[in-house]
């Protein structure tokens, strides 16, 4: 047990402090680069447990993992029912009443509590995603690497109880870390962070988001090899003239991504009086019997993009595996299944785009030499439509394919998918439909969302003076003899302890009794935010709030109204 009476101990306290300064900050540090490769390690590290966990578990009945192909279609049938059952009994074992978790859920966290991820979500969501996983439900690996990447990241904070702006970076880089080692693809990982999650682009978050997704990624290499799981899609160039077709392609992916957005929703809703039990047992039952007729349309969608690629000349299949992959989707997320929605975006993109190359070797026996670019691109299209992510989706194909070649003929395709969605289908990003839904909250006023980027400890005055019980003789003599230092009264009256910020009376008013004037003053840990002082303080609009250390009487500094006033006039100036 550390002795805080030791020298050591007391350095360990020190740097601590001073850490705490530093990282309230909202700038760039080396300090913070440090946290972010240690946040996306820890990220990382979980992350790959959670794919061996997945892949271990699926080569116990699966030649290849994700190839449900390979198994016999008597016990497809049973499989999603398995899972069903072990997913529920550890629910139940840990009390958990409903799924929140993914993608959406840790939006909401990160706008609201700074990233805090429970206990108990993370454990559901870890076994759960697991067991969704490895029982061949159309599910993704990418929403469970979103919700582990920020439960492990944000622990970190918490333990060493940093500031909660610093804190919210820190998540930022779990998830990061947790895309990069699921998929491999660091740079989309990074943009998908600040497209998606965070939702803005500041030079002081890119900095350690980049780090934690480059340790994620070397991470996964060390342990997985270094290519992807869709090493196999190559970008053939295309002609030119290829060029108009593109946009009509774009066109069809948004309709059919805005298709897929509102039969999602619809389910969602249709099935909210439901237990949790009997959604997941109906979508085991669909993905029975699915999976039963057309095991490729199982699994996260890797098989499906390998069968594109083996066989896309067969046709009446791929567009089966399509229609069947839609439903699982649809059936597995609507109704509550543990999961991600990109992987199976991926899956139904590459078919899609195959499929929207039809009409080209009908006129041109020779385009299907280019069925590996339209899978590319059909990923790239329908992502974008689906997640309203243009950026982290052309960064994501552009990794996959590991060629910069494909970045024109994807903006084209791009482009018009995520116009075509928007403006015409008026379609709407499925994480913040999810988020309505759910009447969970995901937005911040401008002035809170600049607030929340900088710690207390970085504005409060340390300069102040403390004094007990006194009386306005005292207070007024300490105004006097210290202007630069913010008074503060300790008033103790029956077993209760008041705190009051002292200043002069300025008011015009000739009735007062004395040349002072006391606020009461809200306590504000040192881990908060501005924006904590500011909702302390907005409703009288005047006085100030003390920051406190390891206790309420452990005073630390004083900010004031007008210093946050003038915060707020900078950034709007």
């Amino acid at each position: 047990m550390l002795d805080f009476n030791q020298p050591s101990a007391i350095v360990v306290l020190m740097f601590l402090d001073r850490l705490r300064f530093i990282l309230a900050q909202p700038k760039t540090s080396v300090q913070l680069c440090v946290l972010g490769i240690v946040a996306g390690s820890s990220a990382a590290l979980l992350i790959i447990l959670f794919r061996l966990a997945i892949e271990h578990l699926q080569l116990l009945y699966l030649q290849q993992v994700d190839d449900f192909t390979t198994m016999p279609a008597f016990e497809r049938l049973f499989l999603p029912f398995a899972g069903v059952v072990l997913i529920l009994l550890f629910a139940y074992a840990s009390g958990f009443k409903h799924y929140r978790t993914g993608i959406p859920y840790v939006i909401h966290r990160l706008k609201h509590s700074y990233g805090y991820i429970p206990l108990r979500s993370t454990l559901n969501q870890f076994f759960g995603g697991v067991l969704a996983l490895a029982s061949g439900f159309s599910v993704g690996r990418e929403g469970p690497s979103v919700h582990l990447g920020a439960a492990a990241s944000g622990f970190i904070g918490r333990w060493l109880k940093l500031p909660y702006n610093s804190t919210r970076i820190l998540v930022g880089c779990g998830i990061a870390a947790g895309i990069s080692a699921s998929f491999n693809t660091p740079f989309a990982a990074v943009i998908f962070v600040m497209e998606v999650v965070l939702r803005e682009y500041r030079i002081h978050l890119f900095v350690p988001v980049m780090l934690a997704a480059a340790c994620g990624s070397v991470l996964t290499r060390v342990v997985f090899g270094e290519a992807s799981e869709l090493a196999f899609l190559r970008f053939v160039s295309l002609p030119q003239w290829y060029y108009l077709y593109l946009v009509l392609f774009g066109i069809g992916l948004g309709a059919l991504a805005t298709l897929f957005n509102r039969q999602l929703m619809f389910l969602i809703r249709a099935t909210r009086p439901l237990s949790m039990v009997t959604r997941l047992l109906l979508a085991a039952l669909l993905t029975s019997i699915v999976g039963y007729m057309l095991p490729q349309a199982m699994g996260s969608g890797v098989s499906a993009i390998q069968f594109v690629i083996e066989q896309p000349e067969n046709l009446m299949l791929l567009s089966a595996i399509l229609a069947a992959k839609f439903l699982l989707t649809i059936g597995a997320l609507g109704l509550g299944v543990p999961g991600g929605v990109i992987g199976p975006v991926f899956g139904m993109g590459a078919l899609a785009g195959t499929l929207l190359l039809v009409p080209l070797t009908l006129w041109m026996p020779q385009s299907q030499d280019y069925v590996s670019s339209f899978a590319l691109l059909g990923i790239a299209g329908l992502l974008t439509a689906v997640l309203h992510a243009p950026l982290a989706a052309l960064s994501a194909v552009m990794e996959l394919s590991f060629s910069p070649e494909v970045i024109l003929p994807a903006m084209l395709v791009i482009v018009p998918a995520y116009v075509t969605s928007t403006q015409l289908f008026k379609n709407r990003s499925i994480f913040l439909q999810q988020l309505e839904f759910q009447k969970l909250s995901y937005r911040n006023s401008s002035v809170q969302a600049h607030l929340q980027k900088t710690g207390v400890l970085a504005m409060m005055n340390p300069a102040f003076r403390l004094l007990h019980n006194a009386n306005e003789q005292q207070l007024l003599a300490q105004l006097n003899k210290y202007p630069d230092h913010a008074i503060i009264h300790r008033r103790e009256k029956d077993d209760e302890v008041e705190y009051l910020y002292i200043q002069y009376d300025v008011s015009l008013s000739t009735n007062e009794e004395t040349p002072t004037r006391s606020f009461p003053m809200p306590a504000i840990a040192s881990q908060a935010t501005l924006a904590e002082a500011y909702n302390a303080l907005q409703a009288k609009r005047d006085g100030a709030v003390y920051i406190y250390g390891k206790d309420e009487s452990d005073v630390l500094g004083v900010l004031t109204w007008n210093q946050l006033r003038n915060e707020i006039m900078l950034e709007q100036y």
